[in-house]
């Protein structure tokens, strides 16, 4: 059979971990939607921030192209297609306008030559018709399609004249119609996204302080948590400390009192019954002595005085471990029992039961037999009962033993300073995991109740076949 070993977890770390999961729940969530609250905010702020640094940027381009366009109208309103004198000097014009460090107005014809380059000269004269950039995007032919539509921005990767690495650009280009020209400018836009960047990391490094400030609020509650449990834990050792020492007290307490019983009941009964034997004998053998025929009568009173100690000796170890609970059952032991204390008190006693098979396993045998033997002796000693009726029986709950009285019944100052007998009811029943009922009974009276579970119950197939035959009302368990 395989042991089952069972894991158990004090009261005070239930308690710590009680308080401490649902924190550690509640903290890591608040964290989680503050995380997520923040980058959301901040998000819309940077895109926010991107789209009026961008817009900036194009209306900078427009506002450049405007200008020079304003510039040399004068000679492109004057001019005919086939001006090419005017032609060159608006592209000496426009080759001259550069600004900044990377700043230049680029021509194209809708055929895709490249007529004004000035930061890029090689380019002046070739023909870039499907050019596009790293990556995949067209240049050139998109730039002339936005010219014949009339104006508009255009977004690309453009190496940066001054360093040669490539980088994000934004171009304004319009159309001169009758020449067949795209011209533009065009900024590239990489301060700007380093700006969007640094913002994003600036936004991400808040969110990790963040993180920790709640971290720590959340481990300083924490080790407060763990504090105040592990105080409680403390306090609930010592009050269990105090409580078992109050039970071994007990313990030693119900020794020196059964001790005391046996003793007294030796002294007061196997004693004198012993003397009373050993009075006829010494009796017996001076009539012998003396040849007196009457030394029967001596001999056969100590041989029954004799008969009555070894009944007294026998009651005596029943009552201390009855043997009938072990040989033949619970059923047969508490029928021997109701029985004989009807004989004692002359006290009404009726027991029934339910044949169950002798299923109860010791543990429960023994603390139900201890209970009514309880019950019995304080209903003798308090209660003034002129019946009592004693039911066993099985379920699928377990067992139950009920044992009612027809007494005084019982105050709340009764169970509030019940003895040691009722404690001890309550213990053993504790041990095996039942539950113990006392209440007033119907009409008058006390009512207690004491049930097993299930688990002390054994299989029909292991347990022990009733050595009684089945009577309805008065069948062993």
């Amino acid at each position: 059979m395989k042991r089952r070993f069972a894991f158990h977890i004090p009261y005070g770390q239930k308690l710590t971990l009680l308080a401490s999961v649902p924190l550690i729940v509640a903290v890591a969530a608040i964290a989680l939607v503050v995380a997520a609250q923040s980058r959301a905010l901040a998000e819309r702020e940077i895109n926010a921030l991107e789209t009026q640094l961008i817009e900036a940027k194009k209306a900078e381009l427009r506002n450049y192209v405007t200008q020079a366009r304003n510039g040399f109208y004068f000679i492109y309103g004057n001019a005919a297609p086939d001006d090419n004198e005017a032609k060159e000097r608006v592209a000496q014009i426009l080759s001259a306008m550069i600004y900044g460090e990377e700043g230049q107005f680029f021509v194209y014809d809708y055929d895709g030559t490249a007529i004004v380059s000035p930061r890029e000269t090689a380019r002046i004269g070739g023909n870039f018709r499907g050019e596009a950039d790293g990556t995949g995007t067209p240049v050139v032919d998109r730039l002339i399609e936005i010219a014949r539509s009339g104006a508009g921005y255009h977004t690309y990767t453009w190496p940066k004249p001054s360093t040669g690495e490539p980088a994000q650009k934004i171009a304004y280009v319009t159309s001169f119609p009758s020449w067949q020209w795209a011209v533009g400018t065009g900024v590239f836009i990489d301060d700007v996204l380093a700006t969007v960047a640094s913002s994003r990391a600036d936004v991400e490094a808040r969110v990790q302080r963040t993180f920790l400030y709640i971290g720590v609020i959340a481990l300083v509650a924490l080790l407060v948590v763990f504090a105040t449990g592990m105080g409680l834990n403390l306090r609930e050792r010592r009050l269990a400390d105090a409580k078992l020492k109050k039970l071994t007290q007990r313990v030693f307490d119900a020794q020196e009192e059964e001790r005391g019983r046996v003793a007294r009941e030796l002294h007061d009964g196997i004693s004198q019954i012993l003397v009373g034997v050993r009075y006829a004998l010494d009796n017996a053998r001076r009539r012998l002595d003396r040849g007196d025929g009457t030394a029967h009568a001596p001999l056969a009173k100590g041989i029954e005085t004799l008969g009555e100690a070894i009944s007294e000796v026998r009651r005596i170890s029943r009552d201390l471990r009855p043997g009938v609970l072990d040989d033949l059952g619970l059923g047969p032991a508490l029928r021997t029992l109701a029985e004989e204390f009807g004989t004692r008190t002359g006290i009404e006693v009726d027991y029934t039961t339910v044949v169950f098979r002798n299923r109860l396993d010791n543990d429960a045998k023994i603390a139900l037999y201890r209970i009514a033997q309880e019950a019995l002796t304080n209903i003798e000693r308090h209660a003034g009962a002129t019946h009592v009726s004693i039911d066993l029986r099985g379920h699928r709950r377990g067992a139950t033993l009920r044992i009612t009285d027809n007494g005084c019944g019982f105050s709340p100052d009764t169970l509030r300073s019940a003895g040691l007998g009722l404690r001890n009811m309550q213990e053993r029943m504790d041990q095996l995991g039942g539950r113990l009922y006392m209440r007033p009974a119907p009409g008058k009276g006390v009512e207690i109740e004491a049930v097993a579970p299930l688990t002390h119950m054994l299989q029909p197939d292991s347990a022990n076949s009733d050595p009684q035959k089945p009577d309805p009302k008065k069948a062993a368990a």
